[in-house]
């Protein structure tokens, strides 16, 4: 996507039952593009065809409305109906990016029953500022006719990232036996180091998921975005920098 930086990431937590995570980034019209991450319960064949489906709903929408709660809504309606989905919900975050004019873009994010994603930026005395993204009334996708959706908007600009993942991550166990949780995820992200890139925000996720002592015990995906700051390299990619990849002391504390 011209002007951000994208990373993704997926670890299945066993190799016999297929999962239900997803994730996709792809264009609209008009310049603008639409992101997804969610998580549909269940495992195995079932929740597989669920995940085709959802993938498949979500591109097809947005391609005619993107508003980001009318896409949700149709996809509500959808699990509800199609008779392969059976029971079956799940959680999603959706998004659509309009490119700005000073370089950054315009984020609308909506939310059915997913955990928070983290808007992540330096501030200004080099110390790294998160910020959850938690639209206020989202709830599950494909449990109740009529769900409510919510959705925000918000800038992101040069230097800044946002970072989304399923709840494999948060429910990872720590060496003393409790979740990472949101709360040792905020801290996680608060201990990078300045500058925060898409890429050095998977790569230091990968490297905390390592060293769990059992690592996730459920599937995990991860999409991080992230604009560069103006200063590229030849290639218009973004300069490489370095970043932190130890995993903070403090996340095995309640």
């Amino acid at each position: 996507m011209p002007g951000l930086e994208l990373a993704c990431h997926y670890r299945t937590a066993s190799a016999h039952d297929v999962g239900g995570d997803f994730y996709d980034v792809f264009p609209l019209d008009g310049g603008r593009w639409a992101f997804f991450l969610g998580d549909v319960c269940g495992k195995g064949p079932e929740a597989a065809t669920v995940t085709a489906l959802t993938r498949h709903t979500l591109r097809a929408t947005a391609q005619i409305n993107a508003d980001p709660v009318t896409v949700l809504s149709a996809l509500n309606t959808m699990l509800l109906t199609d008779v392969t989905a059976g029971r079956r919900f799940c959680t999603v975050l959706f998004g659509v990016l309009e490119p700005r004019a000073d370089g950054g873009f315009t984020v609308t994010l909506a939310a059915g029953g997913h955990p928070p994603a983290y808007h992540v930026r330096p501030d200004d005395s080099g110390a790294v500022w998160v910020r959850a993204v938690r639209p206020k009334g989202g709830m599950l996708v494909g449990a109740f006719p009529q769900a409510p959706f919510a959705q925000t908007t918000f800038s992101l600009t040069a230097g800044e990232s946002l970072f989304l993942y399923t709840d494999g991550l948060t429910e990872a166990r720590t060496a003393e036996g409790a979740m990472l949780g949101e709360d040792g995820l905020t801290g996680f992200l608060h201990q990078r180091t300045a500058p925060v890139t898409a890429t050095s925000l998977i790569e230091d996720s990968i490297t905390l998921l390592a060293s769990l002592p059992d690592g996730a015990g459920d599937d995990v995906a991860l999409l991080a975005l992230s604009v560069p700051h103006p200063h590229a390299t030849p290639d218009g990619s973004a300069a490489a920098t370095a970043h932190t990849a130890a995993a903070p002391e403090h996340l095995g504390q309640e």
